[in-house]
């Protein structure tokens, strides 16, 4: 079999595919999700989520980083020095019974903190948001991921957008939205629900 080119440590490695010479160890698969700007995050052990909402109803933290970029800048970067992997930045509230946030009031909570955060660090970070400006603006000021509550089906330009940008998902499933998701809480037998 011809040596083939590892696509990560762009060496070369033999018989990649058939079974193991015997006698050597196997090197353990190398996990990643490929980010903008050339980077990538590992996945061979488990990932920290920091949470940074950057809303005044935040159901997580009171609202306590929605009044300061700067506050909420370094928020993110204590969530970091205590073991975050990834920060994921929200300025719209999705917690049960909550109004939907302008598209503009949501770039003025996130834009600017995760620029911020950008200019500090290079610690991945994701954008919580449904709507697609919102994401691609997130993107372009320097985050790496698109985090939608709605599986992409709030905004019909979501996915894409996000094709488009070449960005990874998180794709999350919601029935409804944060106003009516509390009343569509029953799923029929064959989904995991009432018997």
């Amino acid at each position: 079999m011809a040596d083939l080119l590892h696509s990560l440590r762009r060496s070369q490695s033999n018989n990649r595919f058939g079974d193991a010479n015997e006698g050597e160890e196997e090197e353990e698969a190398v996990r990643v999700l490929p980010l903008p700007r050339d980077r990538m995050l590992l996945f061979n052990q488990t990932i920290i989520m920091g949470i940074l909402n950057v809303t005044p109803d935040s159901f997580s933290d009171g609202g306590k980083y929605s009044n300061s970029t700067e506050s909420a800048a370094a928020q993110a970067l204590r969530l970091v020095k205590d073991g975050a992997d990834i920060i994921d930045v929200g300025g719209e509230s999705t917690r049960p019974g909550a109004e939907e946030t302008a598209v503009p009031e949501e770039l003025a909570r996130v834009v600017p903190v995760i620029e911020r955060i950008r200019a500090e660090s290079d610690v991945p970070i994701s954008i919580d948001t449904r709507h697609s400006a919102v994401a691609r603006a997130a993107i372009d000021a320097g985050a790496d991921v698109v985090n939608d509550v709605s599986g992409g089906t709030h905004d019909p330009d979501m996915l894409s957008c996000v094709a488009e940008m070449g960005v990874p998902m998180v794709i999350m499933h919601m029935r409804g939205n944060p106003k009516t998701m509390q009343s569509l809480t029953n799923y029929d037998d064959d989904r995991g629900g009432e018997g």
